[in-house]
């Protein structure tokens, strides 16, 4: 039976669509689940032991860690089509990871959301902001050696501006690091790219990072 160009489109596309899903989930364990994983091994690396009060809270947190990795790989398919995010909305999805960052106790954060954004948000753009803000801290939490972070988002002049800047190791800019470091800061440029918008690291050894992403938005 001969297949006519329509039914060879369809297939194709339909192929091309399931390894575009397949793709996005991979990131997505790679954002949402390794950051929390790696949270966790952090929590539990920072018990002292000889001070039962904090131990136990901290092997608290670490539980609570693990059973938000447990429900994020539950709620992955839902999460894919943004329905968590957008019931949330932008700045609370942010808040929320902000405070499993915090309570890990390894990172001072600063987060200012601006008063300005706009009240209906755009739920394709909020998801793909959503994972670079996770993208970032990954970085952070894996290669920066950081302990203080500040994060600010506005919109102005019908553009969301977001900053994120650590007091890290920094790195140098003109050659991206290597392995999985470089990869992740590549991923930021080209998710804020697919959205019209544009991602500039700023960084020196010694100096830290900032990571400036602006797209138009809604």
């Amino acid at each position: 039976m001969e297949i006519s160009a329509f039914q060879n489109t369809l297939i194709q596309t339909q192929l091309e669509v399931q390894e575009q899903t397949m793709q996005t989930i991979g990131a997505d364990l790679h954002d949402n689940i390794g950051q929390l994983l790696s949270l966790t091994s952090l929590t539990l690396n920072s018990i002292e032991l000889d001070n039962e009060a904090k131990a136990r809270q901290k092997i608290n947190d670490s539980i609570d860690l693990t059973l938000r990795s447990i429900k994020e790989m539950r709620l992955l398919g839902h999460l894919l089509q943004g329905d968590q995010l957008v019931a949330l909305g932008l700045p609370e999805a942010i808040r929320q990871e902000v405070s499993w960052m915090e309570r890990s106790g390894r990172y001072e954060i600063v987060y200012v959301p601006g008063e300005e954004l706009p009240a209906a948000g755009n739920p394709d753009k909020d998801l793909i902001i959503f994972r670079i803000v996770q993208e970032i801290f990954n970085n952070i939490i894996k290669h920066a050696a950081a302990t203080q972070i500040s994060i600010a988002l506005d919109h102005f002049d019908g553009k969301l501006n977001l900053s994120m800047i650590d007091n890290g190791v920094g790195f140098n800019t003109d050659s991206l690091p290597a392995g999985k470091a470089g990869i992740g800061l590549q991923n930021i440029r080209k998710r804020a790219a697919i959205i019209g918008g544009e991602a500039v690291i700023t960084s020196n050894p010694g100096e830290g990072s900032r990571v400036t992403v602006s797209i138009p938005y809604p």
